[in-house]
């Protein structure tokens, strides 16, 4: 553990996998939800468990707030695994006034893994990843996934699971398609999306009529990515875990020819999984965990005095499938669905 650092567990979660921040009458929460068939978990900023949101059915990959919508969010349902999730789909939560939610469907959408919100040129814009589009056998990847979008509509409750919103293929033939992060560049949200095909961004369409932009940052088969600014250049590294829940991680610098490798974990780190890039105690960094071996929760930063990147041990023997970070009350946090050993983490710096 490192020196300055608090460990507690909110609470145990067969399985628990996504973890999402919610604004909530009038403050911040943080939901977590599992990937196999159990409830998904609202608690407050400074982690107390405040509410069930939905006892099952689970299989859940994403949860993502609406822009504006006080404790409405969508989520993904009924993705088990690569091998089961013919059945999955993006449901919409919706506050009852009661303390409760009222779950519906949005979209019937099997294998879909990531998705999100992003905003352009005044209207909201949904994007969703499947991982692949379908299956003859286990561990069958022969039908790579696709990356869909839709403009969202400010009222979503015309659709429900006899009018589903319409999707669009934005991009086929995404083979293991499963890294996702919103990032903004020059004032812009994008997708970060990641795949055995290589790293994408996706933009949105600048206009209602328009169509989304595509271009590949690398051709580097590719799990999950984030883009932050580690050592304080101006410009944003590319950290990236791969390849499909693999065991590198690497940082790479933006160049005249494109992004080159510029630093190499020097361990062998079995099911990357978790990532998320912020600032801990005002420094940048990014938090990486994998899922098997020593099962660690690392944190990356830029040494300014041997002008390089550096790692702590956040955490091991936990198993961490994803990572949320955020600062609460004067102090940074990250929650952590330590999927490996069913525990919901808060880590307090």
């Amino acid at each position: 553990m490192v020196i300055g650092m608090e460990k507690r567990v909110l609470a145990q979660l067969e399985k628990c996998y996504a973890v999402a921040p919610l604004y909530y009458e009038g403050s911040l929460h943080i939901l977590v939800a599992a990937e196999k068939k159990d409830r998904c978990i609202l608690f407050d900023g400074d982690g107390n468990e405040k509410a069930t949101v939905w006892e099952g059915p689970g299989g859940v990959m994403t949860m993502v707030q609406i822009p504006g919508k006080d404790g409405q969010f969508l989520a993904t349902h009924r993705f088990y695994s690569p091998n089961d999730g013919k059945e999955a789909g993006i449901v919409s939560a919706v506050p009852d006034g009661k303390g409760g939610w009222e779950i519906r469907s949005l979209v019937p959408l099997p294998f879909v893994h990531r998705f999100d919100i992003l905003s352009s040129g005044g209207e909201k814009y949904l994007i969703a990843c499947t991982i692949k589009s379908g299956h003859q056998y286990k561990d069958d990847w022969s039908m790579p996934g696709k990356v869909y979008g839709a403009r969202l509509p400010e009222d979503i409750s015309a659709y429900h699971e006899g009018n589903p919103l319409q999707l669009e293929v934005i991009k086929d033939g995404m083979l293991k398609n499963h890294g996702y992060c919103k990032v903004e560049k020059e004032g812009n949200e994008a997708a970060l999306i990641c795949s055995e095909n290589g790293i994408f961004l996706f933009y949105p369409p600048k206009t209602p009529d328009g169509q989304w932009e595509i271009h590949q940052l690398l051709d580097t088969p590719a799990s999950d990515a984030v883009m932050i600014d580690l050592d304080g250049d101006g410009e944003d590294e590319l950290f990236v875990l791969s390849p499909f829940h693999g065991s590198e991680i690497s940082i790479y610098r933006k160049s005249e020819e494109g992004y080159r490798k510029v630093y190499a974990y020097p361990e062998q780190a079995e099911f990357l999984h978790a990532i998320w890039g912020g600032k801990i105690n005002g420094k940048a960094t990014v938090v990486a965990g994998y899922r098997r071996g020593a099962k660690r929760l690392l944190a990356f930063t830029w040494d300014e005095n041997k002008q390089g990147y550096m790692f702590h041990t956040l955490d091991e023997d936990c198993g961490p499938a994803n990572v949320y970070g955020y600062s609460y009350h004067g102090k940074d946090r990250l929650v952590c669905a330590n999927r490996e050993t069913d525990e919901v983490a808060m880590y307090i710096f």
